[in-house]
């Protein structure tokens, strides 16, 4: 079976009734975990931004202190699932600066979080990925913001 493109999609949807509409969205949260988070994002938490961005730090803090510091692979593991849960809400917002706060506050996290992440090159890897995708998040905003966000990159990780 072949997928339809967006532009075909969207097309069928304008042609169609509110309450077709309203039975294919449910439908479609049906099927997978992450189309039902989506609609929920979309249709109770996208009107607060800064609510949701301090959601999405409580649950990252919350899987930071869930992290089994005993061996670095098993950090490593645990970094892993917090970046997939990171990069699933930042593509829900479609925001750089809500990326930029997310990333930021997940590498100063792991910075104070005393995990030697310098001993294992694929953690300190993994950490330095982090930090180029927030200076381009970063690099993409206004300039206020840039200066904002800089500044406390500087507070909290230097």
């Amino acid at each position: 079976m072949r997928a339809a493109t967006v532009h075909e999609i969207k097309q069928e949807l304008t042609g169609r009734k509110p309450a077709e509409l309203v039975a294919l969205c449910l439908r479609l949260s049906r099927f997978k975990k992450e189309n039902k988070e989506l609609l929920t994002y979309l249709l109770f938490e996208a009107h607060d931004e800064a609510g949701y961005i301090e959601n999405v730090k409580q649950e990252m803090d919350a899987l930071f202190e869930e992290i089994n510091i005993s061996h670095l692979y098993f950090v490593k593991k645990s970094l892993r699932k917090i970046l997939r849960v990171v990069s699933k809400h930042v593509r829900y917002m479609g925001s750089k600066q809500a990326e930029a706060e997310l990333l930021l506050h997940f590498c100063a996290k792991l910075k104070a979080s005393g995990i030697p992440f310098e001993k294992s090159q694929v953690i300190l890897n993994l950490y330095n990925q982090q930090l180029k995708k927030l200076y381009a998040a970063i690099g993409e905003l206004h300039e206020d913001i840039q200066y904002d966000l800089r500044k406390q990159i500087d507070n909290v990780l230097m």
